[in-house]
């Protein structure tokens, strides 16, 4: 496990070079959050879930996975690409014209592993629920995965889909917040509050872990706790504690690095605080 362990943080740290290196190339696109979730996604594509580079978007016999604050999508390109489901080097098309690899992304154009458009937020859970209710009609095990940010929980159409899917026993589903507490504006505090996430979930009849999405093995134990917990008549959701723009010191603690691009000295000196492990694009 700690060869793994390292292996998957060398992925990361690449994960994070990338993003960075896409967000700058466009000057346009969202790194906070994306540096913030890469080592879930990472430890997600590279050790917990069953799926297959060969794409087909209904995933029959293979875990899935929706991302439903789509606005992260440097992170979730690079992983798929990283992963094997298209090659690197298209990771310098992002947010060009015709790419595609938009800022949001989006089935129309097509791209291997993308199996939901996310641009607006508040949507992928319910994208989600069907998926996992479409495994269990189709007598399918795998699982489905989805990630929403803490911002995003102020949509109701959350918790009506929070409610449908405790109580129609959708047990076979781990949906993950990312916690960093920030969103564009400002703090989730600031903005709206979202109280005791735990007792709220729990109180809509769901399973509710925490773990600390900064710390790889920390990401794997509560992914793997995570799959203990499906198939007992209740959904899953993971409360994951995280930094927006981890790895970054100067893109950490604050909102400002939600949805701007570093300049080119900026560049350089994040660029120098993440080491470069598989090559860059």
């Amino acid at each position: 496990m700690a060869t793994n362990i390292e292996q998957l943080t060398k992925t990361a740290s690449q994960v994070r070079r990338d993003i960075l290196r896409m967000v700058h190339a466009c000057q346009s696109g969202h790194p906070g959050g994306s540096l913030g979730c890469t080592d879930f996604l990472v430890a997600l594509y590279f050790d917990i879930m069953n799926h297959r580079t060969d794409f087909s978007m209904d995933g029959n016999g293979e875990d899935l996975f929706f991302l439903s604050n789509g606005h992260i999508s440097p992170v979730f390109y690079s992983v798929l690409a990283r992963s094997g489901y298209f090659d690197v080097t298209e990771l310098a098309t992002f947010r060009k014209l015709n790419s595609r690899l938009q800022g949001h992304p989006t089935t129309h154009e097509h791209l291997p592993g993308v199996r939901m458009a996310s641009g607006s937020l508040g949507q992928g859970l319910s994208v989600a629920i069907g998926g996992a209710l479409t495994k269990k009609l189709n007598g399918d095990a795998s699982l489905v995965f989805s990630l929403h940010g803490d911002g995003e929980i102020q949509e109701g159409q959350i918790w009506e889909a929070a409610m449908y899917a405790s109580a129609n026993k959708v047990d076979n589903l781990i949906a993950t917040i990312d916690v960093n507490g920030q969103q564009i504006d400002g703090s989730t505090e600031q903005v709206l509050s979202l109280g005791n996430l735990k007792a709220k979930w729990e109180a809509f009849g769901w399973d509710v872990l925490e773990m600390n999405g900064n710390d790889m093995t920390d990401v794997i134990r509560g992914l793997n706790l995570a799959k203990t917990k499906t198939s007992k008549g209740r959904p899953v959701l993971i409360l994951m504690q995280t930094e927006m723009g981890n790895g970054v010191d100067f893109m950490m603690h604050s909102h400002k690095w939600h949805g701007i691009a570093p300049n080119d000295e900026q560049l350089a000196n994040a660029l120098g605080q993440l080491e470069e492990t598989l090559g860059d694009y």
